[in-house]
């Protein structure tokens, strides 16, 4: 009973607070809704300069094509080499691509003509992945390789980031969230009258987690709910195995919650901790950049940060269909960091009597 009064408690708090039940909802919804969009490291509307020396129907045929990708848009042509390096420096132009004279009678007499193609590189990776985008569209069509991709026939990078951003909700709700009213009781007061009163440990707890344990699974569902309304992206394994690998996870963000609260006197240190860990967390997780991309010292770094792991597990449901046995390495390792940071939690939390 102790407990059912505890988790009514902590849910009028929040119905109380005059932003707080707004932010568990709006929160998510702007994650979900902007982050897809701006997180991307899809390269499109390319702005390209082409300086067209052969002025032949082949060329003109290639330059249509460069026009017909969503890549590339054509902003000038000009006459020479040297303005099209001028309108890359004074920002018209992200390409030039110059077409040789003899283009067509080089391709005629079936010899490879050679074509320069001259990247704005300030962004190493948009002119790398301009000019690899560019070399596709000029490779010969006769003897092309048939490529089909797995698990994401489209190329659609929000196929990839989507079921990754809901672990970052997860983690600010189950994990944060409580670890800041456990600390706002601190400064308050508040938890000294709770320490001296007949309420164990355990209770005390688990009144202070389970509601925004609840809050997490409801935001799950509407993350999921706007992921196939907003992005018709929809798990293609089975959404136990989601609900199952989430639970296990927020279990381990509310244990890492719990150590910080334990160590923090004031808000302002709990956030600062708290913002070290998930910016910590966020790049190291695999989140952007590949885990595979990383140096060896980095990747054997991910090894320790539980968000990698709940990462997987999302996109090998949505993407793969992986079943439970497909992900039992990852539920093992997320249930030792779980056993691992409650035995920390437990043994830094001293109850002053």
């Amino acid at each position: 009973m102790t407990l059912r009064y505890l988790i009514e408690k902590e849910f009028r708090q929040i119905r109380r607070h005059s932003f707080l039940p707004r932010l568990l909802f709006i929160f998510p919804c702007m994650i979900m809704l902007v982050l897809p969009w701006a997180a991307t490291l899809e390269i499109k509307d390319l702005r390209i300069a082409v300086i067209d020396n052969d002025r032949s129907p082949s060329s003109e045929r290639l330059v249509h094509r460069i026009e017909a990708s969503p890549y590339f848009k054509l902003t000038e042509l000009p006459a020479t080499y040297p303005k099209g390096i001028e309108a890359i420096e004074k920002g018209r132009a992200d390409i030039v691509m110059e077409i040789p004279r003899g283009f067509e009678k080089e391709q005629i007499q079936g010899r490879t003509a050679s074509i320069l193609i001259a990247a704005n590189s300030v962004d190493g990776t948009k002119g790398a992945l301009g000019s690899s985008y560019l070399q596709q569209i000029l490779m010969p069509q006769q003897g092309t390789a048939s490529i089909r991709y797995r698990f994401n026939p489209h190329l659609d990078y929000k196929m990839f980031m989507v079921p990754a951003l809901m672990t970052m909700i997860l983690v600010m709700i189950c994990g944060f969230l409580p670890a800041l009213n456990i600390v706002s009781e601190k400064e308050t007061g508040t938890i000294e009258q709770m320490n001296v009163s007949p309420v164990s440990r355990i209770t005390f707890t688990l009144g202070k987690l389970l509601p925004y344990w609840m809050i997490g699974f409801l935001v799950l569902n509407l993350c999921i709910g706007l992921a196939a309304l907003v992005y018709h992206i929809t798990p293609q394994g089975n959404l136990c195995t989601i609900y199952l690998a989430a639970l296990v996870f927020i279990l381990v963000v509310s244990g890492l919650g719990l150590v910080i609260s334990n160590y923090s006197s004031t808000m302002q240190q709990a956030m600062f901790v708290m913002w070290f860990c998930m910016l910590i967390f966020i790049l190291m997780s695999g989140l952007f950049t590949p885990i595979g991309s990383m140096p060896e010292w980095a990747q054997t770094l991910t090894y320790l940060n539980p968000l990698r792991y709940f990462m997987e597990i999302m996109r090998m449901v949505y993407l793969k269909g992986s079943s439970f046995a497909d992900i039992i390495s990852q539920l093992l390792t997320l249930s030792g960091f779980a056993t691992t940071l409650y035995c920390w939690a437990i043994y830094s939390y001293k109850k002053q009597a």
